[in-house]
């Protein structure tokens, strides 16, 4: 007999599948372009990696650092926000730190990319490297864009977050002043 009444409405966890994608931290679109962005990172990295000999190599240590820094930490901010890792980890500010690390990495890729193109021995893994750059510094900024787009700034002066899905935020309600225990025809 519980059986029937319980049976219709308990169901088993839906969220028990290892990738957790929408989620709170990471939409569907914002996790295609952080692939994205991994997958142009390690391009640049690798072609970098490929350049035999350079004449003043200070722009190439310079690609090959943020280039390798953006591939790595951008990996494995994206393993934890499509995986439930995020929630082990002790870090509550997810939003914010997702927003700092993309526009930091974006403004770093992108002088990497420039300093990079203007100082090499012009070979064609050397351009194709800061093709893949500059491919690289568009992916992070469409992500940027994309983040402000869809959650606004994460640093709101007051402390609160606008809503995830566009609409107002709920307001409190004022605390009830009526009381409890009155007779049914209002004499005390």
């Amino acid at each position: 007999m519980a059986m029937t009444v319980y049976s219709s409405t308990t169901t088993p966890n839906p969220k028990s599948s290892c990738f957790i994608v929408p989620s709170q931290n990471l939409c569907t679109v914002r996790c295609g372009i952080k692939v994205v962005e991994v997958l142009l990172s390690f391009v640049a990295f690798i072609l970098e990696e490929v350049v035999n000999s350079c004449i003043s190599c200070t722009a190439l240590y310079f690609f090959e650092f943020v280039s390798c820094t953006a591939f790595l930490f951008t990996l494995l901010l994206l393993i934890l926000l499509s995986t439930t890792l995020h929630t082990r980890v002790g870090i509550t500010c997810w939003p914010m730190l997702d927003f700092v690390y993309t526009g930091f990495i974006a403004l770093l890729f992108f002088i990497a990319s420039v300093t990079f193109a203007t100082d090499n021995s012009n070979t064609t893994m050397e351009r194709s490297a800061v093709v893949f750059g500059f491919m690289a510094t568009v992916a992070f900024i469409s992500d940027f864009s994309w983040f402000l787009k869809s959650r606004g700034f994460p640093f709101k002066k007051d402390g609160k977050q606008e809503s995830s899905n566009g609409g107002p935020t709920a307001v409190e309600a004022p605390p009830e002043t009526a009381k409890l225990n009155t007779p049914a025809n209002g004499a005390e």
